[in-house]
């Protein structure tokens, strides 16, 4: 009998061992998750700033000669994220493919002839003015410089406005 009570200690012993290990693993492993749920999160919300992109500080997109654009239309450069808008009385517009609500991408949607957000419905003119709320303010523009009948765009920093003003579209020079 004493043999038994013996054999029995030994196997709770085993039982409390494992189970203290295992405990200690599963708490183990949910520190790791939680550590890893943090750094992701944190990761998210930081911008990086370490991109070399068409957007840092400086870089100039070339967007081609200004016959290339007709007038009444709207061009998406991928590379740049932004859209060269040619105004119909000639004037040039580089605006920022985010919406100012919340920052979704937005597509100008050609037959409709305006940007549409898809995800809360604002809407924009081809000038980034608002038409459709929840947009607070127009779209971001970027400086547009015409050299030699080319048109560049610096988008290293987007210019915040509430509405179009005509000072802000450039014009090419008229040819004499």
């Amino acid at each position: 009998m004493a043999k038994k009570k013996s054999e029995n200690s030994k196997d709770r012993e085993k039982d409390a061992s494992r189970r203290s290990f295992l405990t200690k693993l599963w708490l183990g492993l949910g520190l790791v998750a939680v550590a890893e749920f943090i750094a992701v999160a944190f990761a998210f919300l930081r911008p990086d700033k370490s991109k070399a992109s068409p957007e840092s500080p400086g870089s100039v997109v070339v967007g081609g000669k200004v016959d290339k654009f007709r007038p009444n239309s709207v061009t998406a450069f991928v590379q740049g994220r932004f859209y060269l808008a040619r105004l119909e009385d000639g004037g040039f517009l580089a605006l920022s493919h985010k919406c100012t609500h919340l920052g979704c991408t937005l597509p100008w949607v050609e037959r409709e002839s305006r940007f549409l957000c898809p995800c809360h419905g604002s809407a924009f003119d081809i000038t980034g003015s608002v038409i459709n709320a929840p947009a607070p303010r127009a779209l971001d523009i970027y400086a547009v410089a015409i050299e030699n009948d080319v048109v560049k765009i610096k988008t290293g920093n987007p210019i915040k406005r509430s509405e179009f003003s005509s000072g802000q579209a450039v014009y090419p020079r008229k040819k004499t």
